[in-house]
């Protein structure tokens, strides 16, 4: 599949179209699980972590492994920009990543549906959802400090 057909599939607009920001934040924020999230989440990225990071995992590891592994890879890559823009070692994104990914395999693993909840409702679980991983990112890198 092109990076255009993927972007329209997932955005539900052409790549760069008016109103593209507005339709990845109300997929995302909307979605009836942490799965379904990230699906709609920043789709050019997505896109490419599919194919080059997702793809290949998915031919060596287990489904859920594969999935925490393209976090974690996303995740250092976040770490990497950050620290080359700093100009000192950032070490925060991976493990924050790492989080974000076993949520979305203990979403899948327990059924997670919120689809029938009111789209504020959605909003609000996946925002705690960011916001707990990232308190516990910040826990486990002040604990290893």
């Amino acid at each position: 599949m092109t990076l255009a057909r993927y972007v329209r599939r997932r955005n539900g607009v052409d790549l760069g179209a008016r109103g593209s920001l507005r339709n990845m934040l109300r997929r995302s924020l909307g979605a009836g699980s942490f799965a379904g999230f990230w699906r709609s989440w920043n789709p050019v990225f997505g896109y490419l972590l599919a194919r080059w990071v997702h793809a290949p995992l998915l031919g060596i590891f287990p489904r859920s492994v594969a999935v925490v592994g393209t976090f974690v890879v996303c995740g250092a890559f976040h770490d990497l920009v950050t620290t080359v823009l700093r100009g000192s070692v950032a070490f925060l994104f991976t493990p924050w990543f790492f989080f974000l990914g076993v949520g979305v395999v203990l979403g899948g693993a327990v059924g997670m549906d919120l689809g029938r909840r009111p789209w504020w409702l959605r909003a609000c679980v996946h925002l705690a959802y960011i916001a707990t991983c990232l308190a516990l990112a910040l826990a486990a890198t002040t604990a290893v400090r």
